[in-house]
């Protein structure tokens, strides 16, 4: 008899998560660039093959949350609450993601090895800096669909990437402030301090635009 479509994802989802672990581990502990597939797939007890159908470049075992994040930035502006402009529903997002304990931006003793270990890789640096790219082309659009202009409204693609920029800038010192401290309280106090100053700037930006 075939097996269940919902367990074979469930199967999959979990050999996936699973792969992904023991390769996030494998990098913090030695470096991205000083471990291979076929020693992430031995520790995970899989086939190199297997590797490769869920992840088919090595760096997005590193960054497996990556599409998690996507959905979160489209679903903010696309499913906002009513009278609730686009950029303010992005500017809520950061807090209601640390409201809710979101592992997308966790500062803790598990996740304080994720920024030393994509600085010392030329290959998770490159990428983390396409995935930012990327992010800010899925929020532009996101935004300039949400008030019905153009794709590449430059006031769309501005937002996007000031928004971007103070997330990034936040999330590096959050991480920081971890470090010195050992407090989650006071990484998070320090993210979103960071993530206020920056839309306090964004909003000044948009003065006039749709997106306010």
């Amino acid at each position: 008899m075939p097996e269940p479509s919902d367990r074979r994802a469930r199967k999959r989802l979990a050999t996936r998560k699973a792969i992904s672990d023991t390769a996030t581990r494998l990098f913090m502990e030695r470096g991205f660039d000083h471990v291979t597939v076929d020693e992430i797939a031995g520790a995970a007890d899989v086939g190199r093959m297997t590797v490769f159908n869920h992840f088919p470049r090595k760096e997005d075992m590193f960054f497996d949350r990556d599409e998690e994040g996507r959905e979160m930035l489209r679903d903010a502006v696309r499913q906002r609450p009513a009278g609730v402009a686009p950029l303010e529903a992005l500017c809520r997002l950061a807090h209601r993601l640390v409201a809710e304990k979101s592992p997308v931006v966790e500062f803790s003793a598990r996740s304080e090895r994720l920024v030393p270990t994509v600085a010392g890789s030329e290959t998770l640096k490159g990428r983390a800096r396409a995935i930012r790219d990327e992010l800010a082309d899925l929020v532009a659009a996101a935004l300039a669909e949400a008030v019905g202009r153009d794709g590449a409204d430059p006031d769309a693609r501005l937002a996007a990437s000031l928004l971007l920029a103070t997330w990034t800038v936040a999330f590096l010192e959050a991480h920081r402030t971890f470090r010195e401290t050992r407090s989650r309280e006071k990484a998070n106090e320090a993210f979103l301090a960071l993530v206020d100053k920056g839309a306090t700037g964004l909003r000044a930006a948009m003065a006039g635009t749709p997106y306010l």
